[in-house]
């Protein structure tokens, strides 16, 4: 973690919460900028330090894990909530839903959406939905495929049935992940306006890194191999296939092509996530995106 300049505003928006019971949990990744010294001047914040960066995913497990209560709501240093988002999360959590996804708005920019939950096509592409969008046009809760992991509330009976975040990914698509495993299981993801949040977008990992597509090209191969059904590989691979040599060839950006060659050294660990998890829910099917998406009625 590297979000000193970042951790007053963001610590000092949940102070302002309008719903009070919660407890806040500060995990460190060995931070080297002052944090760890702020964070121990803050009564009222419980602190786990790591010595060395665990990444996104392991941090945000080791939180879940140090609660008890049965909802958990995971937000970003860089992203500053509302007074409302816990208790409009909260009101999402209707019979059924696994999570609730924020209303993310740029905080450059608080009128233009940023996120308002994850969608995913059938070629496996995961996108943040009505990114760009005025945020009038984000008024309406409804029921989307996934939330994004940077402001989000899960609920932990979900947790329980289907694991937490992927560890392996380290960061970035994790919560696309999680996502699909939700749907798989049966649970539904709930999008809630109200739940409204200002994100100073990739200010951690630095917006359009080397290291940010390398880790999303390596974690979407990770992905799609743990959940997507078969029948869908060739489409994704055509798909796959035409962004990288589009990133490699026009942009200059082969980070993404090194990512996906990383990830076929662990296609069979990833193959036995997603065999282990046919067995435990006893079922041969995997959700088709694009079903949920027709269900949803949300894309």
């Amino acid at each position: 973690m590297r979000g000193r300049v970042r951790l007053p505003s963001c610590i000092a928006a949940l102070r302002a919460q309008t719903f009070r019971d919660f407890e806040i949990v500060v995990i460190d990744n060995a931070s080297a900028d002052g944090s760890q010294e702020w964070l121990a001047e803050q009564g009222d914040v419980r602190v786990i330090r790591n010595e060395r960066n665990v990444g996104f995913a392991a941090a945000c497990n080791q939180g879940i894990r140090a609660s008890e209560a049965p909802f958990v709501a995971l937000l970003n240093d860089d992203v500053r909530a509302e007074p409302g988002w816990l208790q409009a999360l909260l009101d999402g959590t209707a019979p059924g839903v696994g999570a609730v996804a924020s209303l993310m708005l740029f905080a450059a920019q608080p009128e233009i959406v940023q996120c308002a939950g994850i969608c995913l096509d059938r070629a496996a592409i995961a996108w943040e939905r009505l990114a760009g969008r005025p945020a009038a046009d984000a008024s309406q809760s409804c029921e989307v495929f996934g939330a994004s992991g940077g402001a989000c509330l899960y609920r932990r009976a979900m947790l329980d049935e289907i694991g937490l975040l992927d560890e392996e990914f380290f960061a970035y698509q994790e919560d696309v992940d999680l996502a699909w495993r939700a749907q798989c299981a049966g649970w539904c993801c709930r999008y809630a306006p109200g739940a409204r949040a200002l994100h100073d977008v990739s200010a951690t990992s630095g917006a359009g890194s080397p290291f940010k597509h390398r880790l999303q090209g390596r974690n979407k191969i990770w992905m799609i191999l743990k959940n997507a059904p078969l029948w869908d590989w060739p489409v994704i691979a055509f798909y796959d296939f035409a962004a990288v040599v589009y990133a490699g060839l026009v942009r200059g950006e082969w980070a993404h092509l090194r990512g996906r060659v990383e990830a076929l050294r662990r296609t069979r660990v990833m193959m036995h996530a997603r065999r282990s998890r046919r067995l435990v829910s006893g079922s041969d099917a995997l959700v088709a995106p694009w079903k949920v998406r027709e269900r949803f009625h949300v894309l």
